[in-house]
């Protein structure tokens, strides 16, 4: 049997555990996990030293895609996110049009097809106005769940009240995702606060009340309604302790910056470019965020990707916007968490590929097996980089992380047999396909 592409030698990832084995793929598809010797392939690459991840996941990232290309854009942060070790991410929906339609989803199925990278899915938003259609639009190609803004947003896309949050889980069958802060509550503690004060003055106006209680709300409805919710950005120790009730309707996703950053020194140090929502909150939160992920609470950790200018960045708070660039730097960032020992590279697997897989219903992805996609993240964990804004491709240009310092490397990026990253390089065109989803 000739293959289109082997991989030898290296460390991989299993469903089961940890095996050096030679994977051989055919057709954009895992066809082997035990390659003979003397196999042949179009290319082979030599993994020793690596270790071969299933393909990792964002499945939260906001691409300003369509309205801010200056900022980032389909084809900027899916290339972003390749040269950062992801072959899939899912797109939020509040662009300028935002995603709320047949025809914009349409629109969004074209352009992503001919532009990105990566392999992509996106979130449709719920309106008040498409809350009846939302059980049509979750069925449409490349849909990955419906978005629900309870808190922290403009326009058609807020639905913050409960009557409203119960019409949307009355429509559709597929797992709701919740930016879950509570509105009315954000609203009134705004009146507490002035321009000019101190950024770490966020995490006191957005308190983790406004957080709890939101989720609590969704959850309440969630159970009422028997529709499945999944918590975004889960920032607090109560919201992880209470979910813990409610795992029959309720999936849980955790940030990046809230496993790596810590409040009140990440304002101390980086001012508005840790201005965030919900915000980045304090050793009591990081240390919970932690033991969520040592017993289970948490299916998926993201990087909540969404850039803005530093232009933007350098207003006066709180008129400076909140939103931290990420998907180029989360894996690394993990990498390093894994070298330290807060977990290991099987659950860094389980949070970034096969939990994400398993919450959103993606299909043939998530995990390295025969027949599922050739999509995988070689990863070399004993180099030492450092993290810098000359090496971020988002138009913005900046990250929170610049100047950390880092152990545990994506080496190459690779999308149904697709070399789309290599040492650092991107290789040949945009091959991204729209992810397919259970109906």
């Amino acid at each position: 049997m000739r293959y289109d592409l082997i991989i030898r030698n290296g460390h991989c990832i299993l469903p089961w555990g940890e095996a050096k084995t030679d994977i051989g793929v055919i057709s954009g598809r895992i066809a082997s996990l035990n390659v003979p010797g003397h196999a042949e392939a179009a290319e082979t690459i030599d993994a020793t030293g690596l270790h071969v991840l299933p393909g990792l996941i964002d499945a939260h990232v906001h691409l300003r895609d369509p309205g801010k290309p200056e900022i980032e854009s389909i084809p900027t942060g899916t290339k972003a996110a390749a040269l950062g070790g992801v072959t899939t991410v899912f797109d939020m929906p509040n662009t300028n049009p935002s995603i709320t339609s047949a025809e914009m989803l349409r629109w969004k199925q074209e352009y992503v097809s001919a532009n990105s990278w990566i392999d992509f899915g996106f979130y449709v938003g719920a309106t008040r106005e498409n809350t009846t259609e939302l059980g049509t639009l979750e069925q449409m190609e490349g849909v990955c769940a419906v978005k629900v803004f309870a808190g922290s947003s403009t326009g058609d896309l807020m639905i913050e009240d409960d009557a409203g949050i119960e019409a949307v889980m009355r429509h559709g069958h597929r797992r709701v995702a919740f930016h879950s802060e509570d509105e009315y509550r954000l609203q009134e503690r705004r009146k507490q606060f002035h321009t000019g004060q101190p950024h770490d003055m966020h995490r006191i106006w957005r308190d983790e009340e406004c957080a709890f209680l939101g989720t609590r709300r969704i959850m309440a409805i969630a159970r009422k309604t028997r529709r499945p919710a999944h918590i975004l950005h889960t920032s607090t120790a109560e919201e992880l302790k209470y979910l813990q009730g409610f795992r029959d309707i309720a999936t849980v996703e955790v940030l990046v910056n809230h496993l790596t950053q810590v409040a009140p020194d990440c304002y101390e140090t980086l001012g508005a470019l840790a201005v965030m929502n919900p915000p980045i909150r304090d050793r009591r939160h990081f240390d919970a965020a932690w033991q969520a992920v040592a017993d289970g609470t948490i299916d998926v950790v993201s990087s909540d990707h969404a850039p803005h200018s530093l232009e933007a960045k350098a207003k006066p708070w709180p008129e400076c916007p909140a939103g931290l660039t990420g998907v180029q730097t989360i894996v690394p960032v993990m990498l390093n968490h894994v070298n330290a020992g807060r977990l290991s590279l099987g659950r860094l697997v389980d949070l970034m590929s096969s939990g994400p897989a398993r919450v959103y219903g993606l299909q043939a992805k998530g995990r390295i097996a025969a027949g599922y996609d050739a999509d995988f993240t070689l990863v070399d964990m004993k180099a030492r980089r450092t993290i810098t804004n000359d090496w971020i491709v988002t138009p913005a240009g900046w990250t929170p992380f610049d100047g950390t310092d880092i152990q545990g490397w994506p080496v190459a990026t690779i999308v149904r047999g697709n070399i789309v990253m290599r040492d650092d390089t991107i290789t040949g065109t945009p091959i991204g396909q729209l992810a397919c989803f259970t109906p």
